[in-house]
């Protein structure tokens, strides 16, 4: 049966179950219900921030219930600022642009990081969020700061930029010599943004050749993703397909094909070549005709995993995979709606008591059950302040489309 007719007949049903299944009975009322929620629960975070005068960037929560914060140099260290950045564009309130300034601010010496490749989600999601929203010139200087040093991680016989390091940790015991993730495609954003603030063409060109070089090695037939892809140093070839944060290498771990339909969503908006957004296309026939996914379509953890249905869902999976298809959904005029009711339909399943917390609870995230790192034995089962970024980056793409 042709990919798209089963797509349909799947949305169909799943229509129909949203339908007697809603709660919520108007977009008008799930959207403003969601950002009083948000205010309410981040504004606590805030103000016990406010009360011992610290500034402090809320990651998840540890296994003795404490929250986890984040030092700069983390990956995650972009988000909570980004989701403040979100409160100010979805209430126009400046308290919450006072607030996301204090904490992106903290974020400076990111500009310079060069030795791991996730200063895009770092400055992208923290600086690039407070520069569109307020033209500050300096963020647009630690913008382009950042893409040059992101850029030092292009390897050009390759034709990638390098994740992680490989002389210590973990990753040194794996045998890689230049390990690239999939999660790579999302930092591809702050070479984009750099290339059109400064006019640097370069960075546009290395975006553009990481995204030729992914699309190129990292996909099996069935459209599913890889999560790493190891090449050699000097010849440039492939050495290596395996994950490290998935069931196994052959494994489609769920966030990665997130990461993945995210990435070549925005590399279509930013360049207009269709390849890239029929991979995207690829990836949401792969995800929406799978048999593992669930109903409420917030996946689990990897769609492969064997202990499926005992095994935890991944919440942050499902909010990147809505914002995507919401941004996916004004490309592709045939599947508008097909995408965006698959948006709304995991929007609803997030902001329903299964997967939203309680006003006051889960340590004032608002997400619960999302998945950082099963193999690592890390994050399981938590709230990761990712999952709330893309939750409120979808809520405003939802917004604004509804308008």
């Amino acid at each position: 049966m042709n990919q798209i007719i089963k797509l349909t007949l799947v949305l169909a049903c799943m229509i129909s179950l949203f339908s007697c299944s809603s709660s919520k009975t108007s977009s008008k009322g799930i959207i403003e219900d969601n950002i009083e929620f948000a205010c309410q629960q981040i504004g606590l975070e805030i103000d016990m921030m406010n009360a011992k005068g610290e500034i402090l960037n809320p990651r998840t929560i540890n296994k003795d219930g404490s929250t986890r914060y984040n030092t700069p140099e983390l990956w995650t260290s972009g988000f909570f600022p980004g989701s403040l950045w979100y409160l100010y564009k979805l209430t126009g309130d400046k308290k919450w642009k006072v607030e996301a300034e204090k904490i992106t601010e903290t974020l400076d010496t990111v500009q310079y990081l060069t030795w791991h490749h996730d200063v895009g989600f770092m400055v992208y999601c923290s600086y690039g969020n407070g520069y569109k929203l307020t033209n500050n010139p300096a963020y647009k200087k630690v913008i382009i700061q950042a893409a040059k040093s992101l850029s030092t991680r292009f390897r050009p016989n390759i034709g990638a930029i390098q994740s992680w390091n490989v002389q210590r940790g973990w990753q040194a015991k794996r045998g890689w010599q230049c390990p690239v993730i999939i999660d790579n495609m999302m930092n591809l954003e702050l070479l984009f943004e750099a290339s059109k603030l400064s006019g640097d063409k370069s960075f546009r060109d290395i975006a553009i050749k990481h995204a030729e070089t992914t699309l190129e090695n990292h996909f099996r037939p069935d459209n599913s993703c890889y999560h790493v892809i190891d090449y050699d140093t000097i010849t440039g070839q492939v050495r290596n397909k395996v994950t490290a944060q998935g069931y196994s290498d052959e494994s489609a771990w769920s966030r990665g094909q997130g990461w993945a339909m995210y990435g070549y969503t925005l590399c279509y908006r930013e360049t207009k070549d269709i390849k890239f957004l029929k991979k995207a296309e690829a990836i949401a026939e792969y995800l929406f005709n799978h048999p593992r996914m669930p109903k409420d379509l917030v996946p689990y953890w990897d769609f492969d995993c064997p202990k499926i249905p005992n095994t935890p869902r991944d919440a942050s999976a499902a909010a990147v995979i809505a914002s995507a298809l919401y941004e996916m959904s004004t490309f592709c005029p045939q599947k508008s709606e097909t995408y965006k009711t698959l948006a709304d339909k995991i929007m609803n399943s997030l902001a329903s008591e299964a997967y939203r917390a309680k006003l006051g609870e889960n340590n004032n995230f608002l997400l619960k059950h999302s998945v950082g790192s099963i193999p690592h034995n890390s994050e399981i089962d938590v709230p990761l302040n990712y999952a709330d970024y893309y939750f409120l980056e979808a809520l405003v793409r939802k917004r604004d489309l509804e308008r």
